[in-house]
């Protein structure tokens, strides 16, 4: 799209209009884009997206936006890895509070999982199942931790290792404690995920963990993807940071699920 006639004479509440229409009709849009568009400031547009993701009309992702309908968007690792640190690191401190010497885990693929990861080092005891390439490789000089590493394919968006192989092997295995990610969350929809083959393998390690624990920041509440992982009431513990929606918080503790809000 070129810059429309009389686009740079938008403001506030129509300029966000013309931005939510763009997007909706591309999928997504960076911020460069809609600088170029709008002829406005990074700044401009940046409040106007975060205006838009508040009111619950759009995705920010790092370094642009998308649009909710594209339930089959999957930010690249890279941009999921810097999205939201603070508020990851913050959730992976309180992660690390549920788990004890002795323990068996899995680790699902995610960068919050991955945080969670990088903080088990402390440990003399622990067995860490995980089918992500990053988390093993994170792990596997550490003496207190046995590791396992699930086989299967090789998902590169996620380093996860998925499909019928990682099924069957987690099939032959029981966990403590699994520390899950998702992409959305959403007390309708459920927890869902852009790819229909990792769904299946997050599921089947619901199916093994003894308490099941979702480590999940802000963003992720409200949105849905393609495919659906589970229900919310599957799920034992959920992790959040403060940011997250008072109202999806009370309807979560309505469905006896225990959650822990954390203050980044």
């Amino acid at each position: 799209m070129g810059k429309q006639e009389g686009v740079d004479a938008l403001y506030g509440e129509e300029r966000k209009k013309v931005i939510l229409d763009y997007i909706q009709n591309h999928g997504r849009a960076s911020v460069q884009e809609l600088t170029e568009i709008f002829q406005v400031s990074e700044s401009t547009i940046r409040r106007d997206l975060k205006e838009l993701e508040e009111a619950r009309l759009l995705k920010r992702t790092h370094g642009g936006a998308l649009s909710l309908q594209s339930v089959n968007f999957e930010p690249t690792l890279g941009e999921k890895e810097i999205t939201f640190l603070e508020e990851k690191r913050a959730i992976a401190k309180k992660a690390l509070e549920l788990i004890r010497e002795g323990d068996t885990i899995l680790l699902d693929a995610g960068t919050t999982t991955f945080e969670l990861a990088k903080q088990l080092k402390s440990f003399s005891k622990l067995v860490v199942v995980t089918n992500a390439v990053n988390i093993f490789q994170e792990l596997i000089t550490h003496p207190g931790i046995e590791l396992i590493i699930i086989g299967g394919t090789l998902r590169k968006e996620t380093l996860a290792m998925v499909g019928p192989m990682a099924e069957q092997a987690l099939s032959m295995i029981r966990v403590d404690k699994l520390f899950l990610a998702t992409n959305g969350l959403d007390v309708e929809a459920g927890l869902t995920t852009p790819n229909l083959i990792e769904a299946a393998t997050k599921r089947k390690m619901i199916n093994i963990a003894k308490q099941v624990i979702l480590l999940a920041d802000h963003s992720k509440v409200g949105v849905i993807t393609q495919a659906k992982i589970t229900d919310v009431n599957e799920i034992h513990q959920i992790i959040l940071d403060d940011a997250a929606d008072e109202h999806f918080i009370k309807q979560l503790k309505t469905l006896g699920i225990k959650v822990h809000l954390v203050y980044p």
